[in-house]
């Protein structure tokens, strides 16, 4: 029998890991310009460490974690990752599947973003990451939603 709680326990930990590093990602991006024809080779580096680092964690929790605990609640359930994300947001895991999917899909922007479009996927990435720090408040809380 598999031991969803240690499953469970394992990517808290390397949940809350990944959030302490974007985090201080999120803060070093704060006052970056997003303009393309502005962002030198450092700054680009910054801005590309935060998307992965933004990526990482989205990935982490809806495809890991949030995944355990509805097999941690019932360990028959079967589906798709949108399944898991609905039925985590039935069990109060996360308070809104749609708005989780559409992090998991800027996050699946990442790899076929050119620079026509940076800016602008730049520009979303920052918007988003307030949504996705919550997660460290409520992992730390114990709470179940963010």
């Amino acid at each position: 029998m598999t031991d969803y709680a240690a499953i469970v326990a394992r990517y808290h930990m390397q949940l809350s890991e990944a959030l302490d590093r974007f985090e201080y990602s999120h803060r070093k991006i704060q006052s970056l310009k997003t303009d393309p024809a502005l962002l030198g080779d450092e700054t680009l580096e910054t801005w590309e460490s935060f998307s992965s680092r933004f990526s990482r964690v989205v990935d982490l929790f809806l495809s890991k974690y949030a995944r355990a605990k509805v097999l941690e609640n019932d360990p028959g359930f079967r589906g798709t990752l949108r399944d898991h994300v609905n039925q985590a947001e039935k069990l109060g895991i996360l308070t809104d599947a749609s708005e989780w999917m559409a992090l998991r899909e800027l996050r699946n922007i990442e790899a076929h973003t050119y620079e026509d479009d940076l800016e602008r996927f730049l520009e979303q990435l920052r918007a988003a990451s307030p949504r996705v720090l919550l997660l460290k408040s409520v992992l730390q809380s114990g709470r179940m939603t963010p």
